[in-house]
């Protein structure tokens, strides 16, 4: 049986996406390899060159 998702704490809609929490994937405990906007595992499932590009997004916006 899955748990239901709460809106506002596992996942929010921008731009009519649904978009998982890091809370949610902290949870699930795994990078599902997707490259999630709020991945805590730094994108380590990602493939190349997705996981390149994920994580200069990542940096561009944090400065």
């Amino acid at each position: 049986m899955s748990k239901q998702l709460v809106e506002g704490v596992d996942f929010y809609y921008e731009d009519g996406f649904m978009v998982l929490t890091e809370k949610y994937h902290l949870e699930k405990g795994y990078c599902c390899g997707h490259a999630c906007k709020h991945c805590p595992f730094n994108f380590e499932s990602v493939p190349e060159p997705k996981k390149s590009i994920a994580l200069e997004m990542r940096l561009e916006k944090d400065l």
